[in-house]
């Protein structure tokens, strides 16, 4: 009796992606984590601009071969910045809790991230900013902090402990820097967009002001 071959269904595209990158991931993490935090920051300053509706600029002086410059720099504050010190701030903190169990554990996994991850990512990311803003001097930089710091640490505040929790139940430790990267891109982008809008609105505005400064003017004569 010739028993019957059976197709095996295979997988879809989407499944095959994810397969590579789990397996480039496990293989190669550094270099894997630092693509995917590049290619995610410059996505988020991509999509940032879409929905805020900040106009192109005409400046030649803002692009890099006909990219803009602010994509560019994100990329690149992803890809040599933030994925490699998310990788190693990973090394140091998290894996000191891989295996050990308990609510105590994972109580602590989270303070840690909270008092020590998070600091001195949203510390890097305030000072790459500021410099990527045009900041040069001490007092610049100081400024961009005091501004910053503090409601990005509190951002933090509310959204990692969720976001680790969620990792500790259902996710290997495998891939919690690139699920943390994905929660920083949803999050970044609605920032960088409200950022933009406000940044718009008052471009508007100051237009505004200076039409009806110019509009008083002719009249006057």
């Amino acid at each position: 009796m010739v028993a019957a071959a059976v197709a095996q269904p295979q997988p879809s595209l989407a499944g095959r992606l994810l397969t590579s990158y789990l397996i480039e991931l496990a293989t190669n993490p550094l270099r894997t984590k630092a693509l995917t935090s590049g290619t995610l920051s410059g996505l988020q300053e991509i999509t940032a601009t879409k929905l805020s509706g900040m106009p192109t600029s005409k400046n030649p002086s803002d692009f890099v071969y006909g990219i803009p410059k602010r994509v560019v720099q994100m990329t690149l504050y992803g890809l040599l910045v933030s994925g490699p010190l998310a990788h190693l701030l990973f090394d140091l903190v998290t894996k000191r809790f891989i295996g050990k169990e308990g609510a105590k554990w994972k109580i602590a996994q989270i303070l840690s991230s909270q008092l020590i991850t998070s600091p001195i990512q949203n510390a890097t990311y305030i000072l790459a900013m500021a410099i990527f803003a045009g900041a040069r001097t001490s007092a610049q930089i100081k400024g961009a902090f005091k501004q910053g710091y503090l409601p990005m640490m509190k951002t933090s505040w509310m959204i990692s402990p969720l976001s680790m929790a969620i990792a500790q139940k259902f996710l290997p430790p495998t891939v919690w820097v690139p699920f943390f990267n994905l929660i920083a891109f949803v999050f970044g982008t609605y920032i960088n967009t409200s950022i933009k809008k406000a940044r718009l609105a008052q471009m508007k505005k100051e237009q505004q002001l200076l039409r009806d400064a110019e509009k008083r003017a002719r009249d006057e004569q």
